[in-house]
């Protein structure tokens, strides 16, 4: 089974910037696809960004430009590099991985934003 391992999560104050990483373990094959979603208190899990393995990108317009995914096969592993935080941006943070047609859930890493 792929285990995912979570990690760069933290308080922080609003303007501030977090890295997010995850590495996946025990995958025989390549991830093709690898991303991030969260949930804030009292909301529904939704999409971050996701990364396919040859580099395509999708981002959920709440980021505007201020979020960047990107991800190294040789390690597979997964970033998410958060610039610009706002309070809105509280939330458990969770990756997600497709390996053929298999999705693999991380236990998440809790980002909070306030003053």
């Amino acid at each position: 089974q792929v285990q995912l391992v979570e990690s760069g999560g933290g308080s922080v104050q609003p303007g501030g910037s977090l890295r997010l990483s995850c590495a996946a373990s025990g995958s025989r094959f390549s991830i093709n696809r690898m991303g991030w979603y969260r949930r804030a208190p009292g909301k529904q899990r939704e999409l971050v960004a996701s990364i396919t393995e040859d580099g395509s990108t999708v981002y959920a317009d709440f980021l505007k430009g201020r979020f960047t995914i990107s991800r190294d096969n040789a390690k597979n592993t997964v970033y998410l590099q958060m610039n610009s935080l706002k309070p809105e941006d509280t939330a458990v943070y969770y990756c997600n991985v497709i390996v053929r047609v298999t999705d693999y859930w991380g236990q998440g890493t809790q980002v909070t934003v306030s003053s």
